[in-house]
């Protein structure tokens, strides 16, 4: 297991990570600005879910090939880019012009969950978090380097439950409040939160495989 010491700069590095904006809190926050505070908090189960599939996936050194095949990486990198901009285009010229109209009901606790899976295990973002920095943590010296890696792992998913949990909160109570100031431009919602699912598409489109160490 990893040194108390060491456990404690993992923490605060992980969460100083967690609390900058990224796509995951971008994510949360249009989920929980546009159908409530339940549904984003829903969201981030949905990604830390995924995120399980990331830990289990850097302790058996699936993440570690992953990122050692540009073709595998290209694959993966651009199903979750073209996910995130299918989710953008129904909210804005399906779902979205539906709500405006008052006539499709929000989606369902179960979709939302599942979408968030499907956002978190398609990010290659994540991979490169498990590949590139956790494994400055783990120490050979301390026991079986799997295992040490889902408990980093496993501390990295509660901070983001957290993390992520308190933006949902935060987005959810301010959201109603702002909408209520602009009912007359109800539509805007609906597009606007699209249109941050197509950025953060464009983002995931945009993230660059590291080049494999050579030995010198």
């Amino acid at each position: 297991m990893p040194e108390p010491a060491t456990f404690g700069v993992f923490a605060a590095a992980a969460l100083a990570l967690l609390i900058v904006p990224g796509p995951a809190v971008a994510y949360v926050i249009t989920r929980s600005a546009s159908q409530g505070r339940r549904a984003g908090l829903i969201s981030v189960l949905g990604l830390h879910t995924g995120s399980i599939v990331h830990v289990a996936a850097a302790a058996t050194g699936l993440s570690a090939l992953l990122l050692a095949s540009a073709t595998a990486f290209e694959a993966v990198k651009l199903a979750g880019a073209a996910y995130l901009v299918w989710l953008g285009m129904v909210r804005i010229f399906g779902r979205g012009n539906a709500e405006e109209r008052g006539a499709a009901a929000p989606a369902t606790m179960r979709r939302v969950y599942g979408q968030g899976v499907v956002v978190a295990i398609l990010n290659p973002k994540t991979a490169l978090f498990f590949v590139a920095f956790l494994p400055q943590f783990v120490d050979s010296r301390r026991g079986p380097i799997a295992a040490q890696v889902v408990v980093l792992g496993l501390c990295f998913i509660a901070l983001g439950l957290m993390s992520d949990g308190a933006y949902a909160i935060v987005a959810g109570t301010i959201a109603p409040r702002l909408r209520s100031r602009r009912a007359a431009t109800s539509g805007w919602s609906p597009r606007a939160s699209g249109a941050i699912y197509v950025a953060l598409g464009v983002v995931a489109a945009l993230a660059h495989r590291p080049e494999p160490a050579r030995a010198g």
